[in-house]
């Protein structure tokens, strides 16, 4: 008899708390897309403003090109993503010129170009990594899409001269930021290793030289290209040998968007 009324409760308990979390998700309604994708573009002053057009019209050339969404991006499961695009520069200067966007089709690509195209240059001060990265995070947590991979992508000509750009990366992915990927400007070695060593990081995670800002349009072809295919790693998932083993797998299938917040909220 005690068996059986413990069973019977436990079978109330996964009931009640699956119906819990789906109501919870259902609240926290997302759109669902393959790869969130943030894109943080130096302006700092370093950049002239030649070269600030000439990234800028990197990414909308990208953006235009029908070919970015008809063999890479509808080539994902769901065959869509979400991007956002922040200029970033010193402690206190960064903004998300563009903000989250739906890609789910070449006009849907070509729109989020022309958003680019419209955008002008907000800073020209110093250099500062992991303040971008700080202010790019919350963003990803806190918008209308939820993915099976989050990226942050930096691209910069320089070493970062404040605060701690590996602190700022680690915290970003301990919050659940999937991958960190930088593209550097310029032929430098020491400018590569300082990006691979303190801006990388995460799953699958790269780093990518344009050695002229006259080569950045097709490095960021090729990174964008690279970062929509990507797929986290395979990992195995244990038998549901229990219940409860039961109730953990609904919840994972369920709650998503649920758990993402909830990193974000230990974070802060």
């Amino acid at each position: 008899m005690k068996t059986s009324f413990f069973f019977q409760a436990t079978l109330t308990t996964v009931a009640g708390t699956l119906s819990a979390l789906a109501i919870s998700t259902s609240a926290n309604a997302a759109t669902f897309v393959d790869t969130e994708l943030s894109l943080l573009v130096d302006v700092s002053g370093s950049i002239s403003t030649s070269e600030f057009n000439l990234q800028k019209q990197g990414y909308v050339d990208a953006f235009n090109n029908a070919d970015l969404f008809n063999n890479f991006i509808s080539k994902g499961d769901i065959g869509k993503i979400a991007v956002n695009l922040i200029y970033w520069s010193g402690t206190t200067q960064q903004q998300q010129s563009v903000g989250w966007t739906l890609i789910d089709s070449v006009e849907a690509s070509q729109n989020f170009a022309n958003a680019i195209s419209a955008t002008t240059r907000p800073f020209s001060g110093s250099t500062v990594i992991g303040s971008a990265i700080n202010f790019a995070t919350p963003l990803i947590f806190n918008n209308d899409f939820d993915s099976t991979r989050q990226v942050i992508d930096v691209s910069g000509d320089g070493t970062s001269n404040a605060a701690s750009t590996a602190a700022a990366r680690d915290a970003a992915l301990a919050a659940g930021v999937d991958a960190i990927n930088g593209l550097v400007i310029g032929n430098s070695t020491s400018l590569f290793n300082f990006y691979d060593d303190n801006v990388k990081g995460g799953a699958g995670a790269f780093v990518l030289q344009a050695n002229t800002f006259a080569d950045f349009a097709s490095t960021v072809e090729q990174k964008l290209k690279r970062e929509i295919i990507s797929t986290p790693p395979i990992t195995s998932v244990p038998e549901p040998a229990t219940l409860i083993g039961l109730l953990g797998l609904g919840a994972f299938g369920v709650t998503t968007k649920l758990k993402r917040h909830q990193k974000q909220a230990v974070k802060c």
